[in-house]
């Protein structure tokens, strides 16, 4: 009976503990809060500013920015899009993750709009 609820105890825990484990090639946690961050900022960044230039096509213009954050963060259009999957498909972890990014922005508090959106690296 002692072997019976050790092995039922065992083959529950190991059962679990493989669902949210992340499969070849999705970002990390904390590499997907980096990058889907940046990624907010640069659709915010065009829909705020670029998109009120006539003079520039906006998706075009978004599109650019999208391809500097993802050579930024190393990694692919690709990738980030697969994991932005995998992590809607795992809502515990994608809450966690969202959860995790407004945390980042409430500590950061910026005092213009413009400071949210501009970032060096992207704008460049």
């Amino acid at each position: 009976m002692k072997y019976f609820l050790l092995f039922s105890l065992s083959g529950l825990l190991f059962s679990c503990t493989g669902k949210n484990d992340l499969p070849g090639g999705i970002l990390k946690p904390r590499e997907m809060q980096e990058v889907f961050w940046d990624y907010i900022r640069a659709d915010v960044y065009t829909t705020e500013f670029i998109k009120k230039d006539s003079s520039k096509n906006a998706v075009l213009e978004n599109l650019k920015l999208q391809d500097k954050l993802f050579k930024l963060h190393h990694t692919s259009r690709e990738q980030f899009y697969q994991s932005y999957t995998w992590y809607s498909n795992h809502r515990s972890l994608m809450r966690t993750m969202i959860d995790s990014v407004v945390a980042k922005v409430q500590r950061e508090k910026p005092k213009t709009p413009e400071a949210i959106l501009t970032s060096e690296q992207l704008v460049k």
